[in-house]
């Protein structure tokens, strides 16, 4: 498999809940109103340290878009999903972009969502509007 290696952020970070991984900077957040299967989650517009699941066609509440689920590589869990295509034009901003769980991260600040520097981990996935997991 090789050697992995492992890309620390600095700012205002999101990381993994369990690893505490670094997964995004805060100013990557695109959108903060998308809900997922298990609550609250943040769309980025990149993420790191992570690696890509099976491709699929799913049906989600803002129409049909093919995704892979996303994993912390430090641990393996679960953190969200990318987005490959949209199939309805108003959805195309989401292309290549990344859902993080809120569930899932720690984030900047010292909560439990989000943490600064080397302690942050949160996912996002929409929500309101924006909100796709169904």
């Amino acid at each position: 498999m090789g050697r992995l290696f492992v890309v620390n952020l600095e700012g205002r970070i999101y990381s993994c809940k369990h690893c505490r991984t670094h997964l995004a900077l805060y100013e990557d957040i695109v959108s903060k109103s998308f809900q997922s299967r298990h609550g609250k989650a943040y769309l980025f517009s990149k993420v790191v340290n992570v690696s890509i699941g099976v491709k699929e066609t799913r049906m989600m509440m803002t129409g049909m878009h093919t995704v892979a689920d996303i994993f912390c590589v430090g641990c393996g869990s679960i953190v969200g999903w990318t987005y490959e295509t949209a199939f309805e034009k108003s959805q195309k901003y989401k292309e290549g972009k990344s859902v993080l769980e809120r569930s899932k991260v720690s984030g900047p600040g010292g909560t439990s969502y989000w943490v600064s520097h080397a302690h942050g981990h949160e996912t996002a996935h929409g929500g309101g509007s924006d909100a796709d997991e169904v």
